[in-house]
């Protein structure tokens, strides 16, 4: 089980660096890395779990958060009202994406990151992704709203990004032309 003290923090060399693409069939350990980043995402939105384990709550969470550098990440996101996304993407890409942007009207925030940091970071409102399941099968979504923030969250720290290098470090809250907030 993925603990707090096995998620690595900003300054470390691993969120740095453009991971690597998985080959299919999955290495044993490969397959548990894809189990236990989605235990531990599926985990830290149990409160109960979170306070027994000292988990902060996450929708997202990126091997290379956990210093494997393999292109592999889990998300977990429940919205009201909708069906639920429970994903683990290996060698994941954006096929295409609206002209349209969009951004956490509160911000957003990283496990790797124990500050708080203001500012609009601009993602995509609408991306068409395509990604390979634990078995090797290739598959492709439509995401909007949170399930595309978080996406792009997560395919950032597998090119060595972090969310904060989007915010326009001049003026934090500066307008994004023509993008809509979201509110969560």
């Amino acid at each position: 089980m993925i603990l707090m003290k096995d998620i690595v923090r900003e300054g470390h060399p691993a969120l740095r660096k453009v991971a690597e693409e998985v080959n299919f069939p999955l290495a044993p350990v490969e397959k548990k890395l894809c189990e236990d980043l989605l235990e531990y995402i599926k985990n830290s939105q149990d409160d109960e779990l979170c306070e027994r384990f000292g988990l902060r709550p996450g929708i997202g969470l990126a091997a290379p958060q956990v210093n494997v550098s393999k292109r592999i990440f889990a998300l977990h996101i429940e919205e009201e009202d909708k069906k639920p996304l429970s994903i683990v993407a290996i060698n994941p890409k954006i096929v295409s994406h609206s002209v349209e942007q969009t951004y956490l009207a509160a911000g957003e925030g990283c496990l790797s990151v124990d500050r708080d940091i203001e500012g609009y970071v601009p993602r995509y409102s609408r991306i068409t992704i395509k990604a390979f399941d634990q078995e090797g099968n290739e598959f492709k979504l439509r995401l909007k709203g949170l399930p595309a923030i978080a996406f792009q969250h997560e395919l950032d720290h597998l090119n060595g990004i972090m969310f904060y290098d989007h915010i326009d470090q001049t003026t934090p809250y500066k307008e994004i032309p023509g993008a809509i907030p979201f509110e969560r």
